[in-house]
């Protein structure tokens, strides 16, 4: 009898453990924004992790802390905005969540309306919002939008050697309606602290004003008035970091239309359709959905291909002088593996 109840024992418990895992621990991990054993509302509006890979760690003061606040809407907090804060906002050193209103989602309350013919009012009272509570929370201020996906590492890397006292100004440059172009408000772009102030400086001497209803072209107007430099945001290749679109749409040749898609009239730099559309060190990419947030999410943190080098091998990223193409030496980048 002993013989039969020591494994009747162990399967009863193997058994209770199970359904207790299931019950509890999976099912926090799997939906935590909608377990009711899991209370969101201690989240703070100012989200402070450092994290990579699934592991926290202490911030490096040697790397340039970034504020991200992502433009939302009560509307669109389940459907896009709860995949950003359990995907990539996570790797910003502070994370805001600016709408209309303030929930505890947590979402910061702008008193502003909704709506596409508010973006740039949304736009103001935000960095207006930043510039009051968080100027010395980061040196660097990223807008993002709640369909946007960033490689917060690689802003990093391309914000490193960058000094943020400086008036600088970095994203997709687009080249209308403004002499030295603008950044894309879908692709996300980021302000220095010296930029931030001047923008909210212009603001409140009436310098700068809400001339229009597009976000991004009025921004970039703003940023010409106050002698904020625009950024080449490029590799050393020439290859783009910042996208206004998915990588669906941007890598692949088959299947494009023959017409030249909308995007390419606006771009103030040339740009290489296809595979060679991209850098390796991308940092942003628009339109996308809450699946596709979490399918970049893995693939950028987690899979990786086993006894592959990378065949590119960068410089430092390059200072302010510094152009797409050529290394800091004057030589031609490196390449390793290449095929």
């Amino acid at each position: 009898m002993r013989n039969y109840k020591s494994p009747l024992s162990f399967i009863i418990g193997v058994c209770i453990g199970f359904h207790f895992f299931h019950n509890n621990v999976y099912q926090l991990i799997r939906s935590p924004s909608s377990n009711p054993r899991f209370d969101w509302r201690a989240y703070k509006p100012v989200v402070q992790v450092n994290h990579t890979g699934g592991h926290q760690k202490a911030p490096d003061p040697a790397q340039p802390r970034i504020l991200c606040w992502i433009m939302t809407g009560p509307k669109y907090l389940e459907g896009r905005t709860r995949h950003v804060r359990d995907t990539w906002a996570r790797h910003c050193d502070v994370a805001l969540f600016m709408s209309s209103e303030e929930t505890d989602f947590p979402t910061v309350g702008l008193n502003v309306s909704e709506g596409r013919d508010q973006l740039y009012w949304k736009t103001i009272r935000a960095f207006q919002y930043v510039h009051r509570h968080h100027l010395h929370s980061a040196d660097w201020f990223l807008k993002a939008d709640d369909d946007t996906f960033v490689v917060v590492e690689n802003l990093r890397r391309l914000l490193a050697r960058r000094d943020t006292e400086q008036p600088l100004y970095l994203g997709r440059r687009f080249h209308p309606f403004v002499r030295q172009g603008y950044m894309s408000g879908g692709a996300g772009y980021v302000l220095s602290r010296e930029a931030l102030r001047r923008y909210v400086a212009a603001l409140q001497s009436g310098l700068c004003t809400h001339n229009s209803d597009i976000e991004d072209m009025a921004l970039g107007m703003c940023m010409e008035k106050v002698k904020v430099r625009p950024v080449d945001t490029r590799d050393r290749l020439g290859r783009h970091t910042f996208h206004h679109m998915t990588p669906e749409v941007l890598v692949p040749r088959v299947g494009r239309s023959k017409s030249r898609p909308w995007y390419l009239l606006y771009e103030h730099y040339r740009v290489v359709e296809g595979p060679g559309c991209c850098s390796d060190f991308a940092v942003t990419f628009h339109y996308v959905d809450s699946v596709h947030m979490h399918t970049l999410q893995y693939l950028t943190y987690h899979l990786r291909p086993y006894g592959y080098k990378h065949r590119y091998q960068p410089d430092p990223p390059e200072d302010e002088a510094g152009a797409p193409g050529k290394s800091s030496g004057g030589h031609p980048p490196h390449h390793r593996n290449a095929t």
